[in-house]
């Protein structure tokens, strides 16, 4: 079974709106590995009608970026590519991140240490409005953060 990294920044990471959907099993498996941050900066905005945080694939631009990185089997991938609407909304993209703080080491497991640079796949986009690159950005995302734009689940939306 192939297991991919992924860096969530955004409704997917600990304590938000979507969290509940990487350990759902029907969904597939992910792993917390570690909290991260990119090793490069980002835009990281809130846009749209229903305030989704978007990381806008402009590498040099914006802030770095805090979020987890998971490890997830490939029926999660399928889910996740799903769910984050690949190829319109969003695209799976390498991206460089410097691992802050591990979670617990499963025996024979190779793990990054603190402060080291490693690669996982994240849920950027290149289809964005105009007007998105001025948008406030943001370096940690929340979804009931003092911004006052809260996310607008899914379920809320039907």
């Amino acid at each position: 079974m192939t297991m991919t990294r992924i860096f969530v920044y955004g409704t997917l990471k600990k304590g938000q709106p979507n969290y509940h959907r990487l350990f759902d099993s029907t969904n597939g498996k992910a792993e917390f590995l570690a909290s991260a941050l990119t090793a490069d900066k980002y835009p990281l905005v809130i846009a749209g009608q229903h305030n989704i945080p978007f990381l806008l694939n402009i590498p040099g631009r914006g802030r770095r970026v805090h979020g987890e990185i998971y490890r997830v089997d490939d029926k999660m991938l399928r889910f996740l590519d799903d769910f984050e609407g690949v190829p319109a909304m969003y695209q799976r993209t390498p991206v460089r991140v410097e691992v802050k703080a591990l979670a617990g080491q499963t025996e024979g497991e190779e793990r990054s240490s603190p402060g080291s640079i490693t690669e996982a796949f994240v849920y950027s986009t290149t289809a964005y409005q105009p007007d998105w690159p001025s948008l406030p950005g943001y370096e940690n995302y929340d979804a009931f953060g003092d911004h006052g734009l809260e996310y607008v689940t899914r379920e809320a939306q039907d």
